[in-house]
């Protein structure tokens, strides 16, 4: 589907509603969003964080893992999120951000007009009120969207010291499933661990002052969670 993304405003948006309702024709059929290390401990608490670079191989992003192919959300279930904590690039859809990640321009809210989640039955959460003043939904959305931002332009330090210590990995995935399918994971990274606790104590120190080490122990604590996905999968292929 085609992005429409424009500003959002009072004058053009006032009666615009949103479908706040979980399922894959509404876009949350995706098997990973990006995620932030400021926001890792709570990610952490459902879902499995890898790193993957870009095909220009010059930066990485972390990866909160909601299945094992495209198009798969092992967390669906009946119109809801089963999981306590959704990512933040997954909950502030259809808005985003107005201008690159890297701008230091002032940013503006957007909003993807071509999103399924762009209610057309009168129905939803309203944007903006009667009067016109942002809703408690709306303003918890750029709450949303400020810390998103934040960490993203923050996670450049982070992957920096990733990269200036080594510690990151390749990390390849087979699963054999109780119908005897196979998943995999292949081209994402992972914390190298045994290179992580051969560290000297400067760069503790170091990781430590620059408030990267908790990051990294969340993204190690997070991998628990692969066997979660396993079995929400097998459970899903039980239920036929």
């Amino acid at each position: 589907m085609t992005s429409q993304h424009a500003i959002l405003t009072v004058e053009a948006h006032r009666d615009l509603r949103i479908n706040s309702a979980r399922d894959r024709a509404l876009g949350d059929g995706q098997m990973c969003c990006i995620t932030v290390p400021t926001e890792f401990r709570a990610v952490q608490s459902a879902y499995p964080i890898l790193f993957r670079l870009n095909d220009a191989r010059d930066r990485y992003t972390a990866l909160a893992m909601f299945g094992f192919e495209n198009g798969e959300n092992l967390f669906l279930d009946a119109g809801t999120w089963d999981a306590g904590y959704r990512p933040l690039a997954m909950d502030v859809q259809p808005f985003l951000i107005g201008g690159g990640p890297d701008d230091d321009a002032a940013k503006q809210v957007h909003i993807d007009l071509a999103s399924p989640r762009i209610a057309a039955d009168g129905t939803g959460d309203r944007i903006f009120d009667e009067t016109g003043q942002p809703t408690p939904y709306l303003e918890r959305v750029a709450e949303q969207l400020g810390a998103l931002d934040e960490g993203y332009r923050a996670s450049a330090d982070f992957f920096e010291a990733l990269q200036r210590y080594d510690l990151l990995e390749p990390f390849t995935l087979e699963v054999t499933l109780d119908d005897g399918s196979t998943n995999r994971l292949v081209g994402f990274h992972i914390i190298n661990e045994d290179r992580l606790a051969s560290l000297d104590g400067a760069a503790f120190a170091e990781l430590n002052a620059d408030q990267h080490l908790l990051p990294i122990y969340m993204a190690i604590a997070s991998l628990a969670h692969i066997g979660d996905l396993v079995a929400r999968r097998n459970r899903q292929l039980a239920r036929g």
